[in-house]
């Protein structure tokens, strides 16, 4: 029996283990284990964990089922509101959402809801369960562009209200940052990503590859040559951002983006595959974010020694506690309180260093967080072969400078309703990190819900 103040511990591959390989770093519940966690719910008839889940999941539902041991009625539960189980309950925050507002968490420690739903997620993808499909189509066609977490939960919405979907894909692989962005010891891609995405297939959605929205078609021509009555644009932020400091032309500069994508997409972790990767003997990844902690955590399973270089203090990092946890357990070097001004190179063009300043942290921006100052005088440098940005993304412009009457902010984001999706084209709409900014997987899955619901009650009026 579990002790209700304190959550049933989790399983994990040992931290000198796992630095040497890409298997998944933590194991997950097995049934006994999910069934003693469940008995820690109260099933709080207000229950403050559903306000705090961006997709609305009834948690306690589904928990309550856990309990009783029928996994199969909460998948189901679950499924009424996500698409995307497995991959939420490996990579959702949910220590500053669901369980944040978990009761349990006020005198112990949080039910672990985000452990329950992996492991119901995985107890279907393992036997086979199908969510269920809409009877019949409505006979309205509806194009999402993207299959990233935003595109897959609008399809999927879609498809059981009774919608006939199509997806297009620019890259050769579905899933978006789902299989570029996030590495496989965090996020396995054939037993959790391709499984998923096949469930949102068995609801009867359509996926079209190597399709590149702005070059091969356009949204105009989706919708008056091809009968699309609406179009959710979906399509992420995968514009990587740098410095603009001295040096970072040099050979063995990498943005984040391009790093994971190598390795993860591509698959040049493993030596099977021929895809180049520098993967370096001393790396410095720049950014304290969850992709700074990937692209370092990578890198380190490349054979490198591992630096995370971040202006700010430990308290301000972006990142997940668990991710700069696992980060840390593995023996990464965190140097904080530090900024690069500069990369050093080698007369032939290759990264030899990193001349940073340390940095002291001064009144709260408008991040809300205290703002970086350098302290004058405290120039050191850094030997390195390998650099990293990790500094964000912002989406690429292409669909929206080929597509008339859609309108896009300063940072290149498409402008939609919060509420709704809705753009300032009919019938087109978008979310997630297209629209704002590099954001997480469960914020675009919510505004893929957004989206398709706004799709569904436009198409209703019509």
């Amino acid at each position: 029996m579990a002790d209700i103040l304190k959550a049933t511990p989790v399983r994990e591959q040992d931290p000198k283990v796992r630095a040497t390989n890409f298997e998944e770093v933590c194991y997950g519940y097995n049934k006994e284990e999910a069934m003693d966690e469940a008995t820690r719910c109260l099933n709080c008839k207000n229950a403050r964990c559903i306000q705090g889940c961006p997709v609305a999941i009834n948690i306690p539902g589904f928990i309550m089922k856990v309990k009783d041991g029928d996994i199969e009625g909460a998948y189901e539960e679950i499924g009424k509101s996500s698409a995307l189980p497995a991959v939420c309950g490996r990579v959702c925050p949910q220590e500053s959402q669901c369980e944040a507002k978990c009761v349990r968490g006020i005198k112990g420690e949080s039910v672990s809801i985000g452990k329950l739903e992996r492991f119901v997620a995985d107890y279907a993808l393992e036997n086979n369960i199908s969510p269920k499909k809409a009877e019949k189509t409505n006979g309205h066609k509806v194009a999402v562009i993207g299959s990233g977490p935003a595109g897959l939960t609008a399809a999927g919405d879609l498809a059981k209200a009774g919608y006939e979907v199509t997806v297009f894909e620019a890259l050769h692989e579905l899933g978006g940052v789902l299989v570029y962005g996030i590495p496989e010891f965090r996020l396995p891609k054939d037993k959790v990503v391709k499984k998923e995405i096949e469930k949102v297939k068995e609801l009867g959605v359509k996926f079209e590859t190597n399709v590149v929205i702005g070059k091969s078609t356009t949204i105009d021509m989706l919708m008056e040559e091809e009968d699309f009555e609406a179009v959710f644009i979906g399509s992420g932020a995968g514009l990587p951002m740098f410095m603009g400091i001295p040096g970072e032309t040099a050979n063995g500069v990498f943005s984040a983006n391009e790093y994971l994508t190598r390795s993860n997409l591509m698959k040049a972790y493993d030596n099977n595959y021929d895809t180049p990767i520098a993967a370096g003997k001393k790396v410095a990844v720049v950014g304290g974010g969850n992709v700074a902690m990937d692209a370092a955590r990578t890198a380190l399973r490349l054979g490198a020694e591992v630096h995370i270089v971040y202006r700010r203090s430990e308290e301000e990092l972006p990142a997940r506690v668990e991710e700069v946890h696992h980060a840390k357990e593995e023996g990464i070097i965190f140097d904080l309180l530090t900024n690069p001004i500069e990369i050093l190179a080698d007369d032939k063009g290759w990264v030899t260093g990193m001349k940073c300043i340390r940095m002291e942290l001064g009144e709260a921006d408008a991040s809300g967080r205290r703002r970086p100052v350098p302290i004058p005088g405290s120039e050191f440098v850094i030997e390195l072969d390998t650099v990293i940005m990790s500094l964000g993304t912002s989406p690429n412009p292409l669909i929206a400078s080929t597509t008339k009457g859609l309108e896009i902010n300063q940072r290149q984001c498409v402008v939609a309703d919060d509420e709704t999706g809705q753009t300032s084209k009919a019938f087109v709409f978008a979310g997630g990190d297209a629209v704002t900014g590099a954001a997480t997987v469960i914020l675009a899955m919510g505004a893929g819900k957004a989206g398709a619901k706004g799709i569904d009650e436009a198409l209703s009026q019509k």
